[in-house]
């Protein structure tokens, strides 16, 4: 039987990479956009899923987004919450609409998808859900403390669920990625990236492709003893 796949913010970055490895091995990928409604849609040609426009940090926006797969496929096998937001400053110099935006999004986002998905997984007994959070939600970094903890809460928000929902035959596992060579990267300058690479061991910038391997992993069969987990994509760092 075919998965029925959500991924939230998939129009690019680690999202895109997602959707094409998963419907690469036989998922039906529904796209969640908010902003990018081309990239969305001619990503969903590509690959033969669907776009689905929805503002994560909007509980009834992802209430209505889920109500849209379900009553057009009936259920939802995965969920990849995906969309996120970085913002670097000095912590006490950070503006209030951006600290907003960062943990609406990083993770109230999480967690609105996952209310929303969690109890037609609960009915059917079935499901896998990978959130993404990133290094910094384990480590930290330096004039970027509210993004790193927004995605530190979704480590704790996936420990915490994995245990709720086990018993439901549900899985729920994270993966932190490293410095991935992406969108949401481009803000770094040739020395700055140079510098970074210094401190990685494999000694590069990673992929975006090589975390949808490890999130495609975490969502199979391959994976079915797992959960609670939290998986680096961080070559080391």
């Amino acid at each position: 039987m075919q998965k029925i796949t959500l991924i939230t913010g998939a129009s690019r970055g680690i999202g895109a990479a997602c959707a094409r490895r998963l419907a690469a091995d036989g998922d039906l990928v529904i796209i969640n956009y908010h902003h990018s409604a081309e990239a969305a849609q001619k990503l969903a040609e590509e690959i033969g899923g669907i776009a689905l426009c929805a503002d994560v940090s909007d509980q009834t926006a992802c209430e209505a987004m889920v109500q849209t797969v379900l009553k057009q496929f009936g259920r939802i096998d995965a969920l990849v919450c995906n969309a996120g937001v970085a913002a670097a400053g000095l912590f006490q110099c950070m503006e209030e609409q951006t600290i907003q935006r960062l943990y609406g999004i990083n993770l109230f986002g999480v967690r609105n998808v996952i209310a929303a998905a969690l109890p037609s997984m609960i009915q059917q007994q079935n499901g896998a859900i990978v959130t993404v959070s990133s290094i910094w939600g384990e480590v930290g970094a330096s004039c970027e403390a509210d993004y790193s903890a927004s995605k530190a809460a979704v480590i704790g928000l996936t420990k915490a669920l994995a245990k709720e929902v086990a018993p439901s035959g549900i899985r729920v596992n994270c993966i932190t990625p490293g410095v991935i060579d992406t969108e949401m990267n481009d803000n770094l300058d040739e020395d700055a990236k140079a510098a970074l690479c210094e401190e990685i061991p494999l000694g590069r910038m990673g992929r975006a492709e090589e975390v949808a391997a490890a999130v495609r992993f975490l969502l199979s069969d391959e994976a079915s003893y797992i959960t609670g987990q939290i998986l680096g994509v961080g070559g080391g760092f």
